[in-house]
């Protein structure tokens, strides 16, 4: 259902599509790299948001790379435990696990922790990706305190929790990584306003650098992902015009929004000894946004 919605949203653009260079929904168009079926081996890994979109592309590609336990953890439980019993069924081995978690219950974040050990023994991976995006998010004065302390217990509050009680299982595991989600608009303003989430993923990219540095000597790994825009089902419903969408795609040098499989190649990457130099960045997927003062015609 999902991919029949996301061609409905690629159909409407089409006209806008014709018009460009790049197709700006072109990403699914690219070739997949072939994953490595040994990449992640030996590991075992807790995915939050992992019914969805980034959370579920890197469930899919962990799968593919042998990851040898995995807990997809998200609110959303039919979609979640239908996609627990397809990466089983791929598998032949129930390697995955669903756990319904609750982002503004500390109780419950700490209780996903000593599930994982439970069933799995030892945690490696800890990928940090859930996350909210409120419609009513603006400016600092139209937006409700309401809307900012949602955002706030979702985004930041959850997060410290979940390195409260995530880094002593993964220390006594022997090290690993972790991966936060934060965002492009932590490293640069908007005209477009998101106060809140563009403060609370301010403060992912600043806990995850103070975090890889205190355990940077026990290897425990620590990076904050920074993406552009992503193709999204969100997304795609807010971008309904040819304005907004152009207001966006001027300033993306590759000149069209990213994928999700694209952000969980380098969530994978991260997650593995590929990355054994790497901690405390501010990973950047974006495009070349950041780079560019005057994109290509």
């Amino acid at each position: 259902m999902m991919s029949s919605r996301m061609n409905l949203f690629k159909n409407t653009f089409r006209f806008f599509s014709t018009k460009r260079k790049v197709d700006p929904f072109g990403g699914p168009t690219c070739a997949d790299p072939i994953p490595n079926p040994n990449r992640l081996v030996g590991k075992y890994a807790i995915i939050t948001g992992g019914s969805n979109g980034i959370g579920k592309a890197t469930c899919e590609l962990f799968e593919k790379s042998g990851v040898s336990g995995l807990m997809v953890a998200d609110l959303d439980e039919k979609n979640g435990k239908e996609l627990v019993e397809k990466l089983n069924e791929n598998r032949k081995s129930n390697f995955a696990s669903f756990y319904k978690a609750d982002m503004l219950k500390k109780e419950n974040i700490e209780a996903m922790f000593t599930e994982h050990i439970k069933r799995y023994g030892k945690l490696n991976i800890l990928f940090n990706n859930a996350g909210v995006m409120h419609s009513n998010d603006d400016g600092a004065v139209n937006t409700d305190e309401d809307v900012w302390d949602f955002t706030m217990n979702v985004n930041l509050k959850a997060l410290f929790f979940c390195h409260k009680y995530g880094i002593p299982h993964m220390l006594q595991s022997g090290g690993g990584s972790i991966i936060n989600v934060a965002s492009l608009v932590a490293l640069m303003g908007s005209a477009t306003p998101q106060i809140a989430y563009t403060a609370s993923k301010g403060g992912v990219l600043a806990m995850s650098r103070e975090l890889a540095m205190i355990y940077a000597r026990d290897n425990l790994r620590i990076n904050a992902l920074c993406p552009g825009p992503i193709r999204t089902e969100l997304l795609m419903k807010f971008l309904s015009t040819e304005e907004k969408l152009s207001r966006r795609l001027v300033h993306i040098p590759i000149g069209r929004f990213g994928e999700t499989k694209e952000i969980a190649q380098a969530v994978t990457f991260l997650a593995s000894d590929e990355s054994s130099f790497v901690t405390g960045s501010s990973f950047l997927i974006d495009g070349g946004i950041t780079q560019c003062y005057v994109t290509p015609e």
